[in-house]
């Protein structure tokens, strides 16, 4: 299934596929670039057909795909000139150390390398190669060399090679190549920008196996963080006790309580050597914890045992603290309502003194891979984000949010 909120959507990818064992992963990175909405055109050495076939490509792709730069299906015997016009993009990967040499060296012996030396179109490598190939004196050259010409370099990664050794030289798995490029061509409203996030649910202990805790997902955070990395920022993600993945280029940090969480926001923007510029209040922070909670597992201790008397106390406000601070970052707030969400927006947000909050009602988003949003303003301006995935509402949220910025 194709995504719609992907940057790679309507993209015209060349991908190009070198000789190496790891020309298999070539595939699963061809389907998973289509996924994502892109257009792929495989070209490939030589090489590369002795451990796949041009066939495999074709049937992924729905592509011909070139190996010859005298293809006789092109009319003009130029495909070096064809492929690469009108791409956004040219990846190599595998790329063996044998084309980053030719590469470096502005050699052109086959169609790949000659595409690559006319294109009008950015190039990016994924190196693959044995350990030892890799640490090479001329290959590290060749690799620096590249990248002062501006090609960019994805990998190779640390780990068990088909040769057996383990070490750097590993292709990157194709997620993580998607992922790199969905952030390339991300627009960078955000670049530089240090940001301060927190996702997820709180955890109030009652006692050593028993909490209070909430429906919240972290799923809305996540993707924040996720597309701040990708807007050119450099996230520290704070998270309540949720299983998700860690966002690609951010910084995480586990905790469970809202004590906890508060702790950990304000060590951060303590210990920073820097300015945050920007604090994104997403966690669904619990408002109570228990005052009195037990360091032993409550028993019950007969059949009418009604349970034990909590006493509560309030727990710290996160945001607002944070909004009260000399250095404080610009800060943005999320509330979940159950009613009245226009005017339970405008009020909180007036209540924290923060410029911008995101509201929804909580009910019917917690656990949801989608959301409708409100973001209201310290303008009074109020502006509706239709339902849509979390993922494709961050990217929404990161541009109004860098528009905010910049307006102050």
């Amino acid at each position: 299934m194709i995504s719609v909120t992907s940057p790679l959507q309507g993209k015209r990818i060349v991908l190009g596929v070198t000789g190496g064992v790891a020309a298999f992963k070539a595939c699963f990175l061809a389907r998973e670039l289509q996924r994502q909405g892109a257009t792929v055109q495989v070209v490939m050495t030589e090489a590369a057909t002795h451990f796949i076939g041009p066939a495999s490509f074709q049937a992924l792709t729905g592509q011909p795909v070139y190996v010859d730069q005298w293809d006789a299906r092109v009319p003009n015997n130029m495909a070096h000139i064809d492929l690469s016009r009108g791409a956004d993009l040219i990846l190599i990967a595998p790329a063996s150390a044998d084309i980053m040499a030719k590469l470096a060296q502005g050699l052109a012996p086959d169609l790949l390398t000659t595409l690559c030396l006319a294109r009008e179109c950015p190039l990016a490598l994924a190196p693959a190669m044995n350990r030892q190939m890799w640490a090479h004196p001329a290959t590290q050259r060749n690799a620096a060399q590249l990248q002062k010409d501006g090609v960019l370099l994805l990998g190779p990664g640390d780990g068990e090679q088909a040769c057996g050794e383990t070490g750097d030289g590993r292709m990157w798995e194709p997620e993580d190549i998607v992922e790199a490029l969905q952030s390339y061509f991300t627009p960078k409203s955000l670049a530089g920008k240090r940001t301060l996030i927190t996702a997820g649910p709180t955890f109030e202990p009652i006692d050593p196996v028993r909490g209070i805790t909430n429906h919240s997902s972290g799923k809305m955070g996540f993707a924040l963080a996720q597309a701040c990395a990708r807007a050119g920022a450099k996230v520290t993600l704070i998270a309540g006790p949720v299983s998700l993945p860690t966002p690609a280029g951010a910084l995480r940090i586990d905790v469970m309580s809202a004590q906890q969480m508060n702790d950990a926001v304000h060590a951060v923007l303590d210990e920073s050597s820097a300015r945050f510029d920007l604090f994104i209040a997403v966690a669904a922070v619990a408002d109570w914890g228990v005052a009195n909670p037990s360091i032993e597992k409550i028993k019950k201790s007969s059949a009418d045992d009604n349970g034990p008397s909590l006493q509560f106390k309030q727990n710290p406000d996160i945001l607002a603290s944070v909004a009260k601070r000399s250095d404080h970052p610009f800060c943005v707030g999320f509330a979940a309502e159950s009613e009245s969400l226009a005017a339970n927006a405008h009020a909180k947000r007036a209540r924290k003194g923060i410029p911008l909050l995101v509201a929804n009602y909580g009910p019917q988003t917690f656990g949801r891979d989608d959301n409708e949003l409100l973001v209201v303003d310290d303008l009074g301006q109020e502006k509706h984000l239709a339902r849509a995935s979390k993922t494709l509402l961050a990217r929404q949220l990161v541009e109004l949010i860098a528009q905010a910025m910049n307006r102050c």
